[in-house]
């Protein structure tokens, strides 16, 4: 497990239109993210119910405004 680290909204947007990342709105309240959700953004929720098939070494962004 790395440690997490910040990044600019720039190396974000890079990463996440490359395939390289998925970005993720880290509130817990699905309708509190839906307010603010990024382009190419899922939602916390989108992505537990995800997690057990991502590989391993997938980055993940979380923001929060």
């Amino acid at each position: 497990m790395s440690i997490p680290q910040k990044i600019s909204p720039h190396e974000a947007h890079i990463k996440v239109e490359g395939d390289a990342a998925i970005l993720v709105c880290a509130y817990d309240d699905d309708e509190k993210c839906r307010g603010m959700l990024l382009e190419g953004a899922i939602l916390l929720s989108t992505l537990k119910s995800r997690e057990e098939k991502l590989p391993q070494d997938t980055e993940i962004i979380f923001y929060c405004a």
